[in-house]
């Protein structure tokens, strides 16, 4: 009954738990995506980094074509983070179901990779489609993660997570008037981030081998199933206040 607290509560309200659920859901998410879209359509579908290394380098060759998917990629990630967060803002942080739309959407989008994505025949057309589509998606996943946790929790990619892991291992490491409570729950939601991407990379790949696109499927109901229970709780709870409103009275 906590699980869906994590994506409700945001700023003064939320807490180390909430974070913790928030980054064991959405990275086990993001990991699957991860490995089925590199094993799908050969592109890393969850961060832009190594895109960046490639645009230079086909910049540099003057491979024009390649720059420019390449280059669409990155802004279609860039896209689904300004999406999300308009999407939120106009809806409003605090509103109970300001997070159903960009949730929607990104199953929505990964639905559609794995009842399509087996059309995918190895041309660049279809490449750029699919592997855009999944960008994007995680683009929005990434926008909505920051902003309901503060910028505390990242789903989508380790870079930034192990830096922040190491720093906060040499800081432990040290003795002196230093938080520790405070750095153990740091230390331990980065080790959650890294878990739980991993094992969803992991277990994508294995499911790949026998379910190809349709591995897809998995993170798109791990995504729906959230909304739906999100929206049940707020009725459930509202239905219990009025039960115990008639009793009192």
């Amino acid at each position: 009954m906590y699980l869906l607290l994590m994506l409700r509560h945001t700023g003064h309200r939320r807490n180390f738990r909430h974070n913790i659920r928030l980054a064991a859901l959405l990275c086990l998410t993001a990991g699957f995506v991860n490995i089925a879209g590199l094993l799908a359509f050969s592109v890393l579908t969850t961060n832009v980094t190594g895109h960046v290394a490639f645009f230079a380098e086909h910049l540099a060759q003057g491979s024009w074509e390649q720059v420019r998917i390449i280059g669409l990629w990155m802004l279609l990630f860039l896209l689904g983070a300004f999406t999300t967060s308009l999407i939120i803002d106009r809806i409003g942080r605090h509103q109970t179901f300001a997070y159903t739309l960009p949730i929607l959407i990104e199953f929505a989008i990964l639905l559609l990779n794995a009842l399509y994505g087996h059309h995918y025949d190895g041309s660049a057309v279809r490449q750029e489609s699919f592997a855009g589509s999944l960008l994007f998606a995680m683009g929005m996943q990434n926008a909505m993660v920051s902003m309901i946790s503060g910028s505390v929790v990242r789903t989508t990619h380790l870079t930034g997570i192990f830096t922040d892991l190491g720093i906060e291992l040499a800081a432990a490491s040290q003795p002196g008037g230093t938080d520790k409570a405070g750095l153990r729950q740091k230390i331990t939601l980065r080790l959650v981030i890294i878990f739980f991407f991993l094992s969803g990379a992991v277990a994508g790949g294995y499911f790949y081998s026998s379910l190809g696109q349709y591995t897809f499927l998995i993170p798109a109901t791990i995504l729906i199933i959230t909304m739906f229970y999100d929206i049940s709780r707020v009725n459930l709870l509202k239905f219990a206040r009025g039960v115990r409103h008639r009793i009192r009275t």
